[in-house]
């Protein structure tokens, strides 16, 4: 399973939507990148696979960041899972 996370301005929330297949989370990572080269369309919606029913729609002017990870895989060697906003541990 690939999570696809799109962080927007002024947003503390990530909107992520999830693909089986390789294929599928390059093809809205592409979809994603390629509106915002473009600057269209100017709205942009995505569906998930794993949670059926599950969709939004966003203007694509608002997105900052987009990422995609396996989630299969066990994450980095510090044991958390990879993401925008991972919090560093300091040892003190």
């Amino acid at each position: 399973m690939f999570m696809i996370d799109i962080v927007l301005k002024n947003t503390p929330s990530i909107l992520s939507v999830q693909r089986k297949e390789a294929e599928g989370a390059d093809e809205v990572y592409k979809q994603v990148t390629e509106a915002l080269k473009a600057g269209s369309p100017a709205l942009l919606e995505l569906t998930c696979e794993k949670e059926v029913g599950k969709r939004f729609m966003f203007q694509v002017s608002e997105v900052l960041a987009v990422q995609v990870t396996d989630k299969s895989s066990a994450g980095s060697t510090s044991g958390r899972p990879p993401g925008f906003f991972a919090l560093t541990a300091t040892a003190e």
